[in-house]
Formats: C-alpha cells, sequence, structure tokens
C-alpha cells in the first residue's frame, strides 16, 4: 500500500515485533497423518485460485457507496452527528467506513500471513505442517487481494486499529504454537468470517461481494485446520494450562469486540469521537454486527474444550453465548458453497 494513500503519514512504513525465540521442530515421521487433516490439505490445494483472474477488477464502483448498502449500515447512521451532514459529507463517511473496514481486513491478513509461516516452523506434526503451507499462499492472495481493492478502488486506506495490533502484538511474542493457532485461526479468523460475511451477504456491489465470499471460502478451511489441531491437543492440557489459555481468549474477544467502533474514522473527519464511538457502541447496529462476528468463535471455542466459566461469563456479558449451540463445521461448510453460487451468479451476469 503507498504511504501516500493513508488518511493518517505514517512515520514508519514497517512494524516490528520482537518476540521469544519460537522452537523449530521437524518431525520425521513423513507416513504420519490424521485423515481429516490430510483430506483439508488436499482441498486447499485443489481450490487455490488467483484474484487477478477469478474477480473482475475492470468493474467501475460508485465511490460515493462502494458497498451499495443503505445508510443504516452506517454505525452512526441516525445519531446527531449523521443528521448534521449534507449529501456530499455522507458520502464521505461512506468512502472511509469502507476503506477503514477493508484496511484492518488487509492488515489482519498480513497477520494471518505471518503467523501462519510461524506454524509451519512451530508446530510438531507433519500434516499440520503442509495444511498451512498452503494458507500461507492463501494469505498471500488475500493481502494482495485487499490492498488491491483498497489501491484501485477506494485509493485510500487507514493504518492497523490498536486493538488488532495489540492481540497481533501477543500473539506474535507467545513461542508457544499451539497459542498461534489460537490466537490467529480461532480468533482472528473467525471474527473476520463474521465480519466478511456482513459484506458478502448485504453489499450490492459486485466486487466487494465478490472478494470478501473469496476470501471467506478459504478462511472457513482456515478455522477448520485450528478446530481439528486443538480439538486433539488440548485435552492433554493441565487445568493452569487451559486456564491460561481461557484468559487469553476472553482478553482476545474484547479486544476483537471493542476494534470495530471506527475510533480512527470519527477522529479522520474531525467529529466527536466520543459521542461517535458512545453511540456506535450502544446503537443496534453494532449488536446485530457484534452477535455475527463471534457466530463462529463460540462453538469453536466450545468444541476445542475452552469452554470455563470465565469464557461463559464474557460471551454471556458480550450476549452471544447462544451460538455455543451451533456446529462449527456446519457454517464454514455454508461459507465454502456460497462462495461457488456466487460465482456462478456473477458468470451468468457476464455472460449476459
Amino acid at each position: 500500500m503507498d504511504m501516500k494513500s493513508y488518511v493518517t503519514p505514517l512515520s514508519d512504513s514497517t512494524w516490528s515485533v520482537l518476540s521469544e525465540t519460537a522452537k523449530t521442530t521437524f518431525d520425521y515421521d513423513y507416513a504420519a497423518g490424521r485423515e481429516k487433516l490430510l483430506n483439508l490439505y488436499q482441498k486447499g490445494k485443489d481450490l487455490q485460485w488467483d484474484s487477478g483472474r477469478r474477480i473482475d477488477w475492470t468493474r467501475e464502483i460508485d465511490i460515493t457507496n462502494p458497498l451499495g448498502v443503505p445508510d443504516s449500515f452506517i454505525p452512526i447512521y441516525g445519531s446527531r452527528t449523521w443528521d448534521r451532514l449534507n449529501d456530499a459529507e455522507k458520502a464521505n463517511v461512506r468512502r472511509h467506513m469502507t476503506a477503514w473496514q477493508f484496511s484492518q481486513f488487509l492488515h489482519g491478513e498480513q497477520g494471518a500471513l505471518v503467523c501462519t509461516a510461524k506454524i509451519v516452523q512451530t508446530v510438531p506434526m507433519i500434516d499440520s505442517k503442509f495444511y498451512a503451507a498452503t494458507q500461507v499462499m492463501d494469505e498471500a492472495r488475500h493481502v494482495e487481494t485487499y490492498s488491491r481493492y483498497l489501491r484501485e478502488k477506494l485509493d485510500l486506506a487507514y493504518p492497523m486499529n490498536p486493538h488488532l495490533a495489540e492481540l497481533l502484538g501477543q500473539i506474535l511474542r507467545d513461542p508457544r504454537w499451539d497459542m498461534t493457532y489460537l490466537g490467529m485461526q480461532v480468533m482472528i479468523e473467525g471474527v473476520a468470517l463474521g465480519a466478511f460475511g456482513t459484506i458478502r451477504d448485504n453489499a450490492t456491489e459486485p466486487t466487494a461481494r465478490e472478494v470478501n465470499a473469496y476470501v471467506m471460502q478459504d478462511e472457513a478451511r482456515h478455522v477448520a485446520f485450528g478446530l481439528l489441531a486443538l480439538r486433539d491437543y488440548y485435552p492433554s492440557l493441565t487445568e493452569k494450562e487451559r486456564d491460561e489459555r481461557e484468559e487469553f481468549c476472553v482478553e482476545a474477544a474484547y479486544l476483537l469486540r471493542d476494534r470495530f467502533l471506527g475510533q480512527e474514522v470519527w477522529r479522520t473527519l474531525d467529529y466527536d469521537g466520543e459521542e461517535c464511538c458512545r453511540y456506535v457502541e450502544e446503537s443496534e447496529l453494532m449488536r446485530f454486527y457484534r452477535r455475527g462476528l463471534f457466530m463462529r468463535i463460540v462453538p469453536t471455542l466450545r468444541e476445542v474444550g475452552l469452554w470455563g466459566k470465565r469464557i461463559q461469563r464474557a460471551f454471556e456479558d458480550m450476549g452471544v453465548i447462544e451460538f455455543a449451540s451451533l456446529n462449527p463445521e456446519d457454517g464454514m461448510r455454508a461459507d465454502e458453497g456460497e462462495a461457488v453460487r456466487l460465482e456462478q451468479e456473477l458468470r451468468k451476469v457476464r455472460a449476459a
């Protein structure tokens, strides 16, 4: 991303995280492998795609409403700040909100790229190394895709949200291989699926729908990867080790919840940031949005065995505890199928 495109000038175009030395593990049992993980690895190979060919980048978008959604999807819609804006100012909010959302997707995908490379290095099982290698390619493609969307369609980008940066820093500094899975594959990727899905299911602009649907097709496999690996490993943890991981998940959940208030947008547009954030936090839209964000995380944590009282209280506080009864694999299959359906739909439109 060209630094000139950022709304806030960057003092440095790189961000470095110093971590404890991670243990690199070689697995010499090349014949070993769990059937479900090897099947996931095969699917990861079969479903590679090229964003330059699969997405129609020549399509023009309406910069005054890049997602083609009603104004009710703008977090401050109905607030005193929103009601004071003229049409041109409202159009500017729509562009900035889309740029901010997709910028966080972009930064999160680079975080996933680095974390998955770390998994290849540290995870002790060869089947997990196989699959993680396919995910490294997936994440590189996602970074490429979101970067291209921001550069070519919006010509605007935002720096990484501090809540996301804090969580990524924690994950990258921790040398334990399973914490990389837990933080990235389950928590960050799980919330990302909810955010991508909201755009995929509500946007009417085809490019934004394509980008998020196709990325979700990959992300569904990534969350499945975390679920399979941790479900096998976590029964062997001590009570103390399980408590440490549950404490991390609770902190991560609140960081992920609060990253969607959009503080950077209101500050950039010179609005009353405190008033805007308070309105967003209490809005019906945000309650709806947050529920979707945690629809994948809640059942996945229950499935891997991190389901103590601390985690349950946090999800009750957020109003998302009911998702514990869902089957996480059902959601993953639905995301994969929706990407195929959307691609077929758009092919018919192009051929008409």
